[in-house]
């Protein structure tokens, strides 16, 4: 995929809202050493998801890594699409990180019929997982945080076992609860002092990407929100085969593995997507 201003192509999918009018204050400015307007996006019920794949983004931060410090990825599907269509201060988080990765497979198929034929799925678990294969050769390290200490502790073994070498630089399982501002300090100072270059986040939308929009500029190492990317290589829960990764079902089989949490999140989320999306169809010509 190239990464030039001419190859990005923006259609809106939202009517003229007030979004992109960055009216929060609580966001903190932060001096980006790349030029993000070089990733090619498109504009889905107002969130600039990235229009690319996983080959463009690994790519990506393999070129770029050294400059991306203190910055955030968010990995982005229909629920935290539609949460940023409801709440602005979430939307603004969406946008302002570095780029909001297509994890879900309607933000690609969107993205393909609207003119970028290359873009694909890019999930937490499946980026998380190719940059650790390439880690102990890149020497890059790792901090984790989130999950349970429980699930951090197998994590680390699984990863020790199928990521011979890799530089697992901490782990933290953050208490259950708000942290306190001294809390907060200790954890910054925590992180830093391990020196990542990976800072992975697990504690799942919105709240990871609230917690790395609050850690913008202030911890060293990129940080990358990727749900439930912990319970996998924990073990905890599996990942859908391969064939219903391809068919955009993996949420269904995440639903038949934990239906009691998820039923009515998919319910409500999935629905509200298509029918604002099919509404704006009708409403515009796209």
């Amino acid at each position: 995929m190239a990464e030039s201003n001419k190859h990005i192509y923006t259609k809106n999918f939202i009517n003229e809202k007030k979004h992109g009018q960055e009216k929060h204050s609580d966001i903190k400015k932060f001096v980006r050493k790349v030029d993000k307007s070089r990733i090619p996006t498109i504009n889905i019920l107002g969130v600039s998801i990235a229009a690319v794949d996983i080959k463009w983004t690994t790519s990506y931060l393999e070129k770029n890594l050294t400059k991306l410090s203190g910055d955030y990825i968010c990995v982005s599907n229909v629920h935290t699409t539609v949460l940023s269509y409801e709440d602005e201060s979430y939307l603004n988080i969406q946008n302002n990180g570095l780029m909001a990765l297509p994890d879900g497979g309607p933000l690609s198929t969107i993205g393909r019929r609207a003119g970028f034929p290359d873009m694909e799925r890019v999930t937490g678990p499946t980026l998380m997982n190719e940059m650790l294969k390439i880690s102990v050769d890149k020497e890059y390290r790792h901090f984790f945080y989130g999950s349970t200490e429980e699930t951090l502790e197998i994590m680390k073994k699984n990863l020790q076992t199928h990521y011979p070498g890799l530089q697992v630089s901490g782990m933290y399982s953050p208490p259950f609860r708000p942290l306190i501002d001294d809390e907060k300090k200790d954890i910054i100072k925590m992180i830093n002092e391990t020196n990542p270059d990976f800072i992975w986040v697990g504690l799942g939308a919105p709240k990871q990407e609230n917690w790395m929009a609050e850690h913008q500029g202030k911890v060293s190492g990129l940080m990358i929100g990727v749900g439930a990317a912990f319970d996998y290589l924990a073990g905890n829960i599996k990942r859908a085969p391969r064939w219903m990764q391809n068919y955009n079902l993996e949420w269904f089989y995440r639903l038949i593995q934990d239906p009691k949490r998820l039923f009515s999140r998919y319910l409500k989320t999935n629905v509200k997507f298509l029918f604002l999306i099919s509404h704006i169809k009708e409403s515009k010509e796209i």
